[in-house]
């Protein structure tokens, strides 16, 4: 068994490299270790149709389990790696077995920043919702009439809003900044969805600081606020963001800065040592960056994959995301990063709006809600490497951008 390929970490980033590397014809030894007990599956729909119960599991799975054999890809699951020897080219098993390889990937993701236990954080009816355990966890207590406080107004948080809305709950989401989705959309966006959630009757508390977390025999029933306010609550969900997994590779020696920093073909400081998805640093454009995504994951592993192989080029990212909440979809296409002006467009239909991102006069990205034709024409204009500039958005239909 010849140059084998290790992949520590078990998600979308991994199951796509390991598609990718077979679909090229490789047959380099794979083995994925994962530290579920489960095999690599989708996490979007964790926060949505699979919470509710409307989505089985395996409905989540990337490969359903016989491609793992057909192809030869063994998959460790309940297994943790936990060390890594780049003397020796071997990675420790938590059991104590080792696993040699001559290509090591990580695919290690990123977890979810948590309250601390002494403001409360412990407490039984406090939530992340990153994985199935996760979401498992959650279903029992997401029952209809139960009062949910969501804790952070980022798209993690306010997806989780939604589907409890929807479930019959009482809904509060608590934000510590000015705005929900500050980090990562501009105001007119966030008023966009602020409206949405507010039509649906959830409670938006911005500018809003958690003190702790209150408690009675162990359990969460209320969140007390800066102001002096405690919101009673049976159950609480941390949306506050998420750490890369660098330890594994801090541990080795390997180069991190907010992530695994990885060149255009996801090398680390090692070359024989890739990173790929949530984990991973790599620069674009005049930065470097971190893409938290389900689109990355799956096109930077594709990409790790081909470049291994000799198939590919540099990986040169074209951001989208999107987020489903209530019948509204929003589609992002681009980074709104550096942007100095934005312009809101009103959508063919009530309820449809597009808030562009520009920067010294030229289009750089779009939040387009229950607007999929301008998520459409700014993806391939941003694709396709065309300026375009305030004016012409306003004053052309967007059939002729593309001209």
């Amino acid at each position: 068994m010849s140059d084998p390929i290790v992949i520590i970490g078990a998600g979308q980033a991994a199951a796509a490299f390991a598609g990718k590397l077979r679909a090229l014809g490789s047959d380099r030894p794979v083995t994925i270790i994962g530290d579920e007990p489960v095999l690599p599956y989708q996490r979007p729909p964790l926060s949505k149709k699979y919470l509710v119960g409307e989505a089985t599991f395996d409905r989540l799975l990337l490969k359903p389990p016989a491609w793992y054999e057909t192809n030869a890809v063994t998959v460790l699951t309940g297994r943790r790696a936990a060390a890594i020897d780049r003397t020796r080219r071997v990675v420790a098993l938590d059991g104590g077995e080792e696993l040699a390889y001559a290509t090591l990937v990580l695919a290690t993701g990123a977890t979810p920043r948590r309250l601390p236990a002494v403001i409360g954080g412990d407490l039984q009816g406090v939530f992340t919702l990153r994985d199935k355990a996760d979401a498992d966890a959650l279903m029992a207590d997401f029952q209809p009439g139960r009062r949910l406080v969501v804790i952070g107004g980022g798209y993690i948080g306010l997806e989780t809003a939604a589907v409890a809305k929807t479930r019959g709950l009482e809904v509060t989401v608590v934000e510590l900044a000015d705005r929900i989705l500050k980090r990562v959309a501009a105001a007119a966006t966030a008023d966009l969805i602020r409206d949405l959630h507010k039509a649906h009757g959830v409670d938006i508390l911005e500018s809003t600081a958690v003190v702790r977390l209150v408690g009675a025999d162990g359990r969460l029933t209320g969140v007390e606020l800066m102001d002096g306010r405690t919101i009673a609550a049976d159950l609480a969900v941390v949306g506050i963001g998420v750490a890369p997994n660098t330890g594994l590779a801090e541990a080795s020696g390997l180069a991190v800065d907010d992530g695994i920093v990885v060149d255009q073909f996801a090398r680390s400081s090692d070359p024989d040592i890739l990173a790929i998805g949530d984990c991973a640093r790599f620069r674009y454009e005049d930065r470097l960056i971190r893409l938290e995504s389900v689109q990355n994951a799956f096109d930077q592993g594709e990409a790790a994959a081909a470049a291994l192989l000799g198939e590919g080029g540099a990986y040169d990212p074209q951001p989208w995301f999107w987020s489903d909440q209530y019948d509204a979809k929003l589609q992002i296409a681009g980074l709104h990063h550096g942007y100095d002006d934005t312009l809101t467009m009103d959508g063919p239909r009530p309820g449809s709006h597009a808030v562009w991102y520009f920067s010294k006069g030229s289009a750089i990205a779009v939040d387009a809600l229950n607007f999929p034709a301008a998520f459409v024409t700014a993806k391939k204009l941003l694709e396709a490497g065309k300026h375009v500039s305030r004016f012409d958005v306003e004053t052309k239909p967007l059939k002729e951008l593309m001209a």
